[in-house]
């Protein structure tokens, strides 16, 4: 459906910026902390549009909202190549961020309203398309990293997706859906559900932003890899989170939502501990799948549950704290590699995959029964 589509390419952007985040801070000649402080600026501008996006889902539906976020992110990445300063990369990427937070609410809630149309679990595959555009976009970065410029790069990727919404704008307006509708029930009991829903995303995202933004630095300053072997790395990252979403509803029906929330935070622990600390780039890599296949359905359990409990306005409050994660660990990152380097930093990702467990735990008990399933 044209949905996925939209899921794929919103990851294509994603990557597109990712695998460039070392030549932008080798262009502008920033520390860590430097792009800490950039990075941090795009997680204000995407926080800030996650606080009225629900509103606008449901003043205008989301898939026009879709349409017209896609558009506007495509149109500000390739201003993210231009500054020459600190200040205005963070000018830049405070907009930038405005627009990915306005898309990823659409995109989210309309993904629950599919689900409740079709009552059928298509979040986990629509974030594995999502997570399979991100790979995509890593390949090409690294196909592209030594023949063209940040900008070159940009431009390309931009022209590309403009294109693509262009041709799929009117088939996804005409799939649009009856608007979700909240499960009835205490204000309080719900607005603890969804609080707890934004909490086990955050935790995930965490992990999620933490490698996507400073794993590919991490293989070329720490592991000494070359750029083009470094962005590969995130692809590695990538297939895994791909394959574990696309796989993750059977997995839910079979072992229960407990047992992957569980079993994947463990192994998401071990992994980034072993990416972190190990001499090897060969097995960073293993480690960064193995973080890469824990978190990748905790997120979309997460989200599907707050928009089946709130409508756009649950996804929207629970996107809001699960991206304080993906989009504040990764300026976090930067500032405590600063004080213990950036294997110290990244293991943090370690504390954040372990407090899963007792959530999960939680969403198995009492009140919270309902939660997850």
């Amino acid at each position: 459906m044209p949905l996925s589509l939209f899921f794929f390419l919103d990851g294509v952007v994603f990557a597109t910026w990712v695998v460039r985040i070392p030549s932008i801070k080798d262009h502008l000649g920033v520390t860590t902390g430097g792009l800490g402080v950039a990075l941090m600026c795009m997680s204000i501008g995407t926080g800030l549009a996650m606080t009225v996006s629900g509103r606008l889902c449901a003043r205008f539906g989301t898939r026009p909202v879709v349409l017209a976020a896609i558009t506007m992110l495509s149109l500000a990445v390739p201003l993210i190549a231009l500054p020459g300063t600190i200040v205005a990369l963070c000018v830049t990427l405070a907009g930038t961020g405005l627009c990915y937070g306005v898309l990823n609410i659409g995109l989210n809630s309309a993904a629950v309203e599919a689900e409740q149309a079709t009552e059928r679990p298509v979040m986990s595959m629509l974030h594995g398309l999502w997570s399979a555009g991100g790979l995509a976009g890593a390949l090409l970065g690294g196909l592209l990293a030594t023949l063209l410029t940040t900008l070159q790069h940009f431009l390309l990727v931009s022209a590309l997706v403009l294109t693509c919404t262009a041709v799929l704008a009117r088939p996804l307006l005409r799939g649009r859906l009856p608007a979700v509708r909240p499960a009835r029930g205490g204000r309080g009991g719900f607005g603890l559900a969804l609080a707890l829903c934004g909490a086990l995303a955050g935790c995930a995202a965490f992990g999620e932003g933490a490698v996507a933004d400073w794993s590919v630095l991490h293989l070329r300053d720490d592991l000494h890899a070359e750029a083009s072997l470094a962005a590969f790395g995130f692809s590695a990252y990538s297939v895994a989170i791909a394959f574990a979403r696309l796989t993750g509803s059977h997995l839910v029906r079979r072992h229960g939502p407990t047992a992957v929330l569980v079993t994947g935070a463990l192994l998401a622990l071990g992994g980034i501990l072993a990416a972190s600390w190990t001499g090897s780039v060969a097995v960073a890599f293993a480690g960064f799948v193995a973080v890469g296949l824990g978190l990748a359905n905790v997120f979309p359990l997460a989200i599907a549950q707050a928009g089946a409990l709130g409508g756009p306005s649950g996804v929207s409050l629970a996107s809001t704290i699960g991206h304080t994660g993906m989009l504040g660990g990764p300026p976090l990152i930067g500032f405590l590699a600063e004080q213990i380097g950036l294997a110290g930093a990244l293991s943090a990702v370690a504390v954040t995959s372990g407090a899963i467990v007792p959530l999960a735990l939680y969403f198995r008990t009492g009140s919270s029964r309902k939660a997850l399933t």
